[in-house]
């Protein structure tokens, strides 16, 4: 959800108006409508104020991003010396020519 999105969600829920919420923040009406037509990006800081202005807390938050890894094999692999890793490296190159060689023929 972006800034804009959330901003007039969070409005919207409380019933104010543009304008109401603009005199909360002592800013003009017209400014609170290029937020949330996404004209004009906020701060974090811009926007944790004005979320409070509406009694809404901005929370942030971060996880860790899932990339299909098996992270088991990773860590197998890691263990390995580093010259066992290229071998295997190689090992697999081989085998990936050996399947280019195949699907030509």
């Amino acid at each position: 959800m972006s800034a804009a999105e959330l901003l007039r969600a969070s409005r919207l829920r409380h019933g104010l108006t543009q304008k109401q919420l603009a005199i909360r923040a002592r800013t003009s009406q017209a400014a609170i409508s290029r937020i949330e037509r996404g004209l004009v990006s906020p701060s974090v800081e811009t926007l944790q104020k004005l979320l409070a202005m509406v009694n809404e807390e901005l929370v942030l938050d971060a996880r860790a991003i899932d990339w299909g890894h098996d992270r088991t094999l990773n860590r197998s692999s890691l263990a390995l010396s580093v010259g066992r890793r290229i071998a295997n490296a190689e090992s697999f190159d081989d085998f990936a020519r050996v399947l280019r060689g195949a699907s030509r023929g």
